[in-house]
């Protein structure tokens, strides 16, 4: 093609203003999305069970089997019961305090909505990602969603799609969700028995696939799990087998050790499928694992639960409202890594946000939740 020399000017003066200004498109997307975020927090939007839960099941046709919200849970912080299964504050309390967050709101009882804009806590316990699990005293993973749904619906009535849509792209969504479905098998006669441990597990992935896919096609790119803790190792799953020698129950192990596996495959395969989906997987297995056989280390001195009864405190009889009255409570809680016989106190809860919010790639990767909270999608 022949230029003369006049329209050659032309044209090199009209490439470079048009580069020019791709450059600052290319810029103020992230000069914007920088100062947006300075001035803005990022959402955070949390899914899972009783690890996570705080509170929702207050608000739900339930048994105290599945519910926190009497004495002595949450004396060591709150004063007071919250529902959070625990006797302070649990791993999502935590980050949110990193992230410059409030305590972030529970879906139930609804009223809290004009708070929705920070995130939304979904969590119940008792929950797996198995509609079975527990079937009609908790809240499953589906349902979990389909709660998501209607938040995001609020969230563009109340912002706008534009801006709605940009927060959901921001959002950080956080997941700890699958040891009921384990832990269920060895407490009821299960017809999901006949599975081999491979297919059930992967059942239980199947299902946190689903709900990450849906997540990321309404938008959601930055998730974070905490894997599976060893349950095993739990005053609960310990006081099933007295007769055992082991300092956990193999069978559960096995179980858990299947799921983490497989979540970690999924996640890296997602990483390389969903254009834009980043993640953080913090070990919460060894984190816990480490605790368990060296508590000293890491500043308690027993690996008991706090409150409780019979053997390790493994009877769910924290608080008497269960179906066993009589229980026992310690005088310090921080001495404990369990405060009840299925969760962890306060202290090392605090210890794993710690881990989840800026550990190392080793521990928590391959971002850790300080880092998702930091990127921007840029959309």
């Amino acid at each position: 093609m022949y230029f003369s020399k006049a329209k050659l000017k032309l044209f090199i003066l009209f490439f470079v203003t048009y580069s020019s200004n791709l450059l600052i498109i290319s810029i103020n997307c992230q000069d914007d999305h920088i100062l947006s975020l300075s001035r803005r927090q990022v959402a955070l939007f949390i899914f899972g069970d009783s690890v996570f839960d705080a509170g929702i099941n207050n608000y739900i046709n339930t048994t105290t089997d599945y519910q926190a919200n009497f004495w002595p849970y949450g004396e060591s912080f709150f004063d007071y019961p919250t529902g959070r299964f625990s006797d302070g504050r649990l791993i999502p309390d935590f980050i949110a305090e990193y992230a410059e967050l409030p305590f972030i709101p529970t879906f139930l009882p609804y009223h809290n909505h004009d708070q929705f804009t920070y995130g939304v806590n979904f969590a119940s316990g008792g929950a797996g990602a198995l509609v079975e699990t527990h079937q009609g005293f908790v809240i499953d993973l589906e349902t979990q969603l389909s709660y998501f749904k209607i938040v995001e619906k609020l969230l563009k009535q109340k912002l706008g799609d534009e801006e709605a849509e940009t927060l959901l792209s921001e959002a950080v969504y956080l997941f700890g969700v699958g040891g009921n479905d384990y832990f269920n098998l060895f407490t009821s006669n299960s017809s999901d028995l006949h599975f081999s441990k491979k297919e059930f597990v992967g059942m239980v992935i199947g299902n946190l696939t689903n709900t990450i896919k849906e997540i990321f096609m309404r938008g959601g790119r930055k998730f974070a799990f905490a894997n599976l803790c060893p349950l095993g190792c739990l005053p609960a799953m310990k006081v099933l087998f007295p007769g055992s020698t082991s300092p956990c129950v193999e069978d559960a192990q096995e179980f858990v050790q299947l799921h983490n596996k497989a979540l970690s495959e999924l996640l890296q395969e997602l990483e390389g499928e969903l254009k834009g989906f980043k993640y953080a997987y913090h070990d919460f297995f060894t984190s816990i694992s480490q605790r368990f056989n060296n508590p000293s280390k890491y500043g308690f001195k027993e690996v008991t639960a706090c409150c409780g009864s019979g053997p390790y405190g493994g009877l769910s009889s924290c608080g008497g409202k269960r179906a066993i009255k009589e229980y026992e409570l310690c005088d310090n809680p921080n001495e404990y890594l369990f405060f009840d016989s299925s969760h962890s106190s306060e202290k090392a809860y605090k210890q794993i946000a710690e881990l989840m919010w800026n550990g190392t790639p080793d521990v928590t990767g391959p971002y850790n939740l300080k880092m998702l909270f930091e990127h921007s999608t840029c959309i």
